[in-house]
């Protein structure tokens, strides 16, 4: 019997070791990050090996599509709007297939459906967001293992720089930190804005801050919005309560209350009548 279990437990043990058994891939996967400008740009991609093969005009065939690595679809990411070669690309993932036109010229396309193993069973014209039409640099060298990288950085753009065995392109994009900073000077110069005001007085109440800050905060909120929630009324009676205002916040209750009853909000409807209750009004 104890023979018997022995030879159970080495069994046990030799499947185990088995079954924990890691090898490398032949394509090892790769995620790149790069911020340029303000913009966040990630590539995910699985980098195949030359292996003393010919890769284009032969394992990748003159006239036919890549998959711009091997395994998934190669994806890359933005973070915001970008440009690439001359065309608006919109902020989101997206799968980069490359026709292989010829040894001295590629097409890279942006493709905005990224759930594919390898290329699409069926092209959609209708997917592709952005087609860069790149020169091809032959190298002096052969570059053993795929390569997908970002370069030529400036706050304005770069490239997107493809290399393998001795093939070379760069796909130009340019980022929108101008208009982002533009913007945000804009918004700082001209002063705080409604949400901000609103933020700030509610946080201040539910703080237990200065609450007459809070309530010229709110009261400067209002007076900038052309037509106030009733949930956005509703926490503005709270402050008045809060500072000792009782007959304002009476009345902004009732404001409230009015509007949660015209959208059907019952839950608001009940905490303002809950109020006027508690302040003496009901």
């Amino acid at each position: 019997m104890k023979k018997l279990l022995l030879v159970f437990a080495v069994s046990a043990m030799t499947f185990t070791s088995y079954a924990q058994i890691e090898t490398p891939a032949p394509s090892p996967s790769a995620k790149f990050e790069q911020k340029v400008g303000l913009t966040d740009i990630t590539i995910e991609y699985s980098r195949p090996s030359v292996k003393g093969r010919t890769v284009f005009g032969d394992l990748e065939p003159y006239g036919g599509l890549w998959r711009t690595g091997a395994n998934k679809n190669t994806v890359i990411t933005f973070s915001d709007d970008v440009t690439i070669a001359g065309q608006d690309v919109k902020a989101g993932a997206y799968a980069m297939f490359t026709k292989l036109n010829s040894a001295e010229q590629w097409d890279v396309i942006f493709y905005n459906d990224t759930n594919n193993w390898g290329t699409p069973a069926e092209w959609d014209d209708s997917k592709v967001v952005a087609t860069a039409k790149v020169n091809v640099m032959q190298l002096p060298f052969s570059v053993e293992t795929l390569a997908i990288d970002i370069n030529n950085i400036t706050a304005k753009g770069g490239t997107i720089d493809i290399i393998w065995e001795k093939a070379y392109v760069g796909i130009p994009f340019t980022v929108p930190t101008d208009k982002t900073v533009s913007a945000s000077i804009d918004k700082i110069m001209a002063g705080p804005s409604a949400n901000d005001y609103y933020a700030s007085a509610v946080y201040y109440l539910n703080s237990g801050k200065d609450v007459k800050k809070a309530k010229m905060w709110i009261d400067k909120a209002m007076s900038m919005i052309e037509k106030p929630g009733f949930w956005q009324v509703r926490q503005q009676s709270l402050i008045y309560a809060a500072a000792g205002d009782k007959k304002g916040a009476i009345d902004l209750a009732k404001k409230s209350m009015a509007g949660a009853k015209e959208a059907k909000n019952e839950n608001y409807v009940k905490q303002n009548m809950a109020s006027l209750k508690e302040w003496g009004a009901m």
